[in-house]
């Protein structure tokens, strides 16, 4: 890949967009993870106003100091970056309070997981509509277009994605060009959603090079060892689970002789 390339093509794509959508900048949420780290970089680097907003909910100290301190870089590297910390713990925990269901058991874990993912949104929403902003996304390929990693109307829900052509090993190819501080380089990925240290590979039972490599196989199934057979199981499986996030919503639509 031809990096510095594909930073400034990705950065002209995103200063081109919001010249055409007839918006102020961008906002965009940081996790301490890789992915936000280069987004946000991506989009400071346009030179339009961007806000970087971080929103911990019972968040590991870990990945609230890696998320405070790229912000620290951005401000000190780009005149026009703000950075702002939204807490979100007391919201997400009166919600929780409120919400109907048996208060423990996996569904509804899953559930609050994803509402946790909902809240960050409704809150980078209400900041873009106030400063008249556009929401930048952070999901790389093999999230957005692979496994569906990602909650729909979370952290799928954004106005705009410029890493979601980029595998995760580009990413960080990436985010090392863009001199993304060690520690977040470092980090194994996690949506942070959880609040506690599970990483991403915990929950999907595969690493992101073996989802790479399982995302664009195409050979002889008979020739491979037991792990790939398993991870290609994974890939397939998660794929077909998650297609409805990654497809257009589907519409009914009404036959003309019924109108």
């Amino acid at each position: 890949m031809q990096t510095e390339a594909v930073i400034d093509h990705i950065t002209g794509w995103l200063e081109d967009y919001c010249t055409r959508a007839g918006t102020k900048g961008f906002v965009v949420g940081v996790s301490g993870g890789i992915d936000s780290a280069v987004s946000s970089a991506l989009a400071a680097r346009t030179g339009r106003p961007t806000l970087v907003v971080e929103m911990p909910i019972h968040q590991g100290s870990d990945q609230v100091s890696r998320a405070r301190d790229h912000i620290a870089m951005l401000k000190a590297r780009h005149p026009h970056v703000e950075g702002i910390a939204v807490d979100l713990t007391e919201v997400f925990d009166r919600l929780v309070t409120a919400l109907p269901g048996e208060p423990t058991g996996a569904a509804r874990d899953m559930a609050l997981v994803n509402t946790r993912a909902r809240l960050r949104m409704t809150t980078l929403y209400y900041l873009a509509g106030l400063h008249g902003r556009l929401v930048v996304g952070t999901g790389n390929k093999v999230e957005d277009f692979g496994i569906g990693f990602f909650t729909k109307y979370g952290d799928g829900g954004v106005d705009l994605s410029p890493i979601a052509d980029l595998m995760k090993s580009e990413v960080y190819e990436i985010g090392r060009t863009l001199g993304v501080n060690d520690a977040i380089l470092a980090a194994p990925p996690t949506d942070g959603l959880w609040g506690d240290s599970r990483t991403d590979e915990d929950q999907i039972g595969a690493s992101y090079p073996e989802l790479e490599w399982a995302m664009t196989f195409a050979g002889d199934e008979a020739g491979l060892t037991g792990r790939q057979a398993d991870v290609l199981k994974i890939y397939r499986r998660l794929n077909a689970a998650n297609r409805h996030k990654m497809v257009p919503i589907p519409v009914c639509e009404i036959p003309h002789a019924l109108r």
